[in-house]
């Protein structure tokens, strides 16, 4: 258990140091496998080793030393017997091994399936595609069933191959000896004798059999949780960080540029922008433009694969990544919320905020009259992923969770999308004063919420193809005025 305990704590710190792409690359149901069932596995590999491995081997030394001292010509029969014993075993593991790779990967599948079950649930009623799911799943367990009896036959087929080799010793042991016996050169005690260690070497042999069962699966096991602790982040902390700022939050991208591994194109080309205390800078860009992935270089959660980016004059690549986090606050896409109260998601990015202090992120996140009206106020049990509250519900706690942080950059990626009109326009007036001093960076779509920022920058296919104000873009580009008017008419863009 204290083996599964440090293995399940290496994978976990592993996987926390990932970004984003490693994370991609492995997939969180099979993250969550390897931490779960392939540990489980490995420890019974060690229980039974602990249990079997270790009084097989003695019994098996013991009793060919005492068949040995009983008669040596009759000995030269386990030369024969306990090879073809290691054959049969070993053709058996070599065609389990595999099956057993195979079988995880179809655990990683049903957990996969079962996972988007549980989370699209509302989706998979509102389409009604009850039946589709119960048929996705059911396809993933049959084939899961299928791989597990196939094995199952396998793992049948050795206890009779082994108990066939055993009983087929003691045959050729009796006849040899019968004819030594005859001729005087063995008394039948010594046979009688002879018979009982034969079968203490046979059945040290079958209990390792047990553990043979087992190694093919394990070791499979064992081998994917290492292809996690052996994959290094590519996001690396610094060899000799940063840990002090100016902290005035004056953020600079110079010529930034970011490409999947193995992409043809990059996703972003030479960004250049500067984001500065005080004002508000906006990024509006079509569907796939890059605008999510611009925000993800600034806290490091992915890399650029080119170019710099700097806060406060310094290179993000060399700061402590602790100093990085108080600096910088994001809101994400798509906010998550985790399990526990209000007061706890609240107190996720300063767990010594005051009560004062959380009342007065929700009001300027627009999100105190709802949690007022809630029976236990602060203490109000929020569910996992946020899924008892709306998405406008949600948003306002993931703005108000950074809020309560106070960083010097605050970082909004497409954060007011689920808002209406009017509580949109609240809130962006009240953290207008609340933002006064910092460097606020906002992602949006609605061209309403982003008008008024001190300078917009308009990305087309990852590239920045105009920067200004909302007035001077209306008249100079042609990409940004587009976007302006498959939303408002020309008097309301005006």
């Amino acid at each position: 258990m204290a083996l599964g305990r440090d293995i399940r704590a290496s994978v976990f710190d592993r996987v926390q140091s990932f970004s984003a792409r490693e994370v991609g690359q492995f997939g969180a149901p099979s993250l969550i496998t390897r931490s779960t069932n392939d540990v489980q596995q490995v420890q019974m590999l060690v229980l039974m080793t602990f249990t079997l491995m270790v009084s097989a081997p003695i019994m098996c030394v013991g009793g060919i030393i005492m068949a040995l001292n009983q008669d040596v010509p009759l000995s030269t029969l386990l030369v024969a017997i306990v090879p073809v014993l290691g054959v049969v075993i070993g053709l058996i593991v070599s065609r389990l091994r595999p099956l057993f790779r195979s079988m995880q990967v179809r655990i990683d599948n049903i957990n996969r399936i079962l996972r988007e079950q549980i989370t699209g649930l509302r989706v998979i009623r509102a389409f009604v595609k009850d039946g589709y799911e119960r048929e996705r799943f059911g396809e993933a367990n049959a084939d899961l069933t299928q791989n597990a009896i196939r094995v199952g036959k396998l793992l049948a087929l050795m206890f009779p191959l082994v108990m066939m080799v055993v009983n087929v010793s003691s045959v050729a042991v009796l006849w040899f000896g019968s004819y030594r016996i005859n001729s005087g050169a063995m008394q039948i005690g010594a046979l009688t004798a002879f018979l009982s260690y034969l079968m203490q070497i046979l059945m040290s042999v079958m209990m390792a059999t047990f553990m043979f069962m087992m190694i093919p699966r394990a070791e499979v096991c064992a081998e994917r949780i290492e292809e996690v602790l052996d994959t290094e982040t590519t996001v690396v902390p610094p060899l000799v960080p940063v840990r002090e700022l100016k902290r005035t939050g004056y953020l600079e991208l110079r010529g930034a540029e970011f490409r999947y591994p193995g992409a043809e194109s990059a996703v972003l080309r030479d960004i250049n922008i500067d984001a500065r205390p005080g004002e508000t800078t906006a990024i509006i860009g079509s569907t796939g433009s890059g605008k999510t992935t611009l925000l993800t270089l600034i806290p490091r959660l992915s890399d650029a694969t080119d170019g710099t980016v700097l806060v406060d004059g310094v290179n993000v690549r060399d700061l402590d990544p602790a100093l990085l986090s108080r600096v910088v606050g994001l809101v994400p896409q798509k906010p998550y919320l985790f399990s526990g109260t209000v007061a706890s998601n609240l107190r996720y990015g300063n767990p010594d905020a005051t009560d004062e202090e959380l009342w007065a992120a929700l009001e300027t996140a627009q999100a105190r009259d709802f949690v007022e009206k809630l029976p236990e106020g602060l203490d109000a049990p929020i569910a996992q992923g946020g899924t008892n509250v709306s998405g406008g519900q949600r948003q306002r706690l993931a703005i108000a969770r950074v809020l309560v942080r106070r960083p010097e950059i605050y970082l909004f990626d497409d954060s007011f999308s689920a808002l209406d009109y009017a509580t949109d326009a609240r809130l962006r007036a009240a953290l207008a004063h609340e933002t006064a001093d910092s460097t606020v960076v906002i992602v949006a779509q609605r061209v309403s919420t982003i008008r008024d920022a001190d300078r917009i920058i308009v990305l087309d296919e990852g590239s920045v193809v105009g920067t200004g104000t909302h007035h001077e873009l209306m008249d100079t580009n042609e990409t940004y005025r587009e976007i302006v008017l498959s939303q408002l008419t020309e008097a309301e863009a005006a």
